[in-house]
């Protein structure tokens, strides 16, 4: 699970403002512009969350074209999906697990939907369908893949609400299932089934995460709230060890910082001090999966953008300092995923090699590291999110944080496997599939019937 935030981020907490300009990656690369996608700073490729499958839009001359990866093969190869014209910068692609890929192209405020695949010396596409908003202002984006790699959804920012459709993997095309009150960004998957999903809500001049239960009619409850008066945004979690990565502006306000909690411990939220570096923009991207319990033993890998270029960053909560590595020529920059094992896969290309992937191996917990390793967290008694201690101790102004960055504020989140809670009920209650057939939302947003769209799955060989 991958979102895309930068540590200085200050114009990243108003999805009005999704775009970091300041970072070079977002100036000059067509992959990366905003055509109305909400979404002006993205990988350079997309991964699935099995990793079998990776999309990314790729160059051919002056023509930008949707490109394929296999990674679970002996070797990766590319499958090239050319349409019968040039694709617009800032198009987004997704791949889907059963080997299509999924294209997100916008026009005259239209956001159209199809499945690309392969057909022998030529590309097939199934038109899904269009959703579109005339309110000005209004952004869609695709959100990371959902974790069982049939489904994908998106995410729609309208004046007031924000609302989540089911793009593909439908019975009826296009989907509204969930409208939030206020705008919101991000997007990070909380469980393995593709239920729950957390958003960064700004609302009162404040932004926070809170958590949409997909399957409840888009119930919403607060996720994360460090201080009252903070701006907190979760960047990625696992769901196997509960590990989170956060982004916060509440050990020193206004200048947002990079944190580390888990999910269902009351322990405080930690903002170590060997992420956090003034001429360097720091980005998470990858979490190891599979350390069940042991949150503090996972690696994380960090993309590190500086005076210096781009590089790969390494890191475990148990340790305090980020292990610096050399990122392959040709990476695409913020696309990567670590195994059980804890190897990095990076996708890159080259003119020598268009299709390639390199693998890094985690450095290995030291000896100190692992001694002076926090004991074993107890399980929290699983609570309704309002009853959970949230509030009522924030973070002190001023007070310098130390070496490892201890708020004293609580983040104490119920486990994923007691989800759903005592929702908050949502402004605008929206039954799933309940505006499938069409409708204007109350964000604004409606589905267009496309000609020729077909949202069911036909049959589909693996190549």
């Amino acid at each position: 699970m991958t979102a895309c935030a930068t540590e200085p981020a200050a114009n990243h907490e108003n999805p009005e403002n999704p775009g970091n300009p300041g970072n070079p990656e977002n100036r000059g690369n067509p992959a990366n512009a905003d055509h109305g996608n909400g979404r002006a700073s993205r990988p350079g490729c997309v991964i699935t969350a099995d990793g079998t499958y990776a999309a990314r839009l790729a160059l051919d001359g002056e023509c930008w074209f949707p490109e394929r990866w296999t990674l679970d093969g002996p070797e990766p190869y590319a499958v090239p999906l050319p349409s019968h014209q040039p694709e617009e910068p800032g198009t987004e692609v997704l791949p889907m697990t059963d080997g299509r890929v999924l294209i997100h192209r916008v026009t005259a405020g239209r956001h159209a939907f199809s499945l690309l695949y392969p057909t022998g010396p030529g590309t097939g596409e199934l038109p899904l369908g269009a959703v579109e908003c005339l309110e000005e202002g209004s952004r869609l984006w695709l959100l990371p893949p959902a974790p069982d790699g049939e489904h994908a959804y998106a995410l729609a920012v309208g004046r007031g609400s924000t609302a989540v459709w089911l793009v593909a993997g439908g019975a009826f095309g296009p989907e509204h299932l969930a409208e939030i009150p206020g705008r919101c960004s991000g997007g990070v998957w909380l469980d393995g089934t593709g239920r729950m999903l957390a958003l960064d809500r700004f609302q009162g001049g404040r932004t926070k995460t809170v958590v949409v239960d997909l399957e409840r009619g888009g119930e919403v409850s607060p996720l994360l709230q460090i201080a009252e008066d903070s701006n907190d945004r979760l960047l990625l979690a696992d769901a196997d060890s509960g590990l989170l990565l956060i982004h916060s502006d509440a050990p020193s306000p206004g200048h947002a910082r990079l944190g580390w909690g888990v999910l269902g411990s009351t322990l405080p939220v930690r903002f170590p001090e060997c992420l956090r570096a003034s001429d360097c923009a720091v980005t998470p991207f990858a979490i190891q999966p599979g350390q069940v319990l042991t949150p503090e033993r996972c690696a994380v890998a960090l993309r590190i953008d500086g005076p210096a270029g781009t590089w790969v960053g390494m890191w475990r909560p148990v340790e305090r300092q980020v292990h610096h590595l050399p990122a392959p020529e040709g990476w695409l920059a913020g696309a990567g995923r670590l195994t059980e094992d804890g190897l990095l896969q990076l996708p890159y290309s080259t003119g020598a090699v268009p299709c390639g992937v390199a693998w890094l191996e985690a450095p290995p917990v030291p000896v100190d590291a692992e001694c002076a390793r926090p004991p074993e967290r107890v399980a929290a008694r699983p609570v309704p999110l309002q009853q959970a201690p949230l509030t009522g101790r924030a973070a002190p102004s001023g007070r310098p944080v130390g070496q490892d960055g201890p708020v004293p504020a609580v983040l104490a989140l119920p486990f994923v496997s007691a989800l759903p809670i005592v929702p908050i009920a949502p402004a605008f209650p929206v039954a799933r599939g309940e505006r499938g057939a069409g409708g204007r939302t109350p964000g604004g947003w409606e589905r267009v019937e496309l000609a020729g769209a077909r949202p069911g799955h036909p049959p589909t060989n693996r190549p």
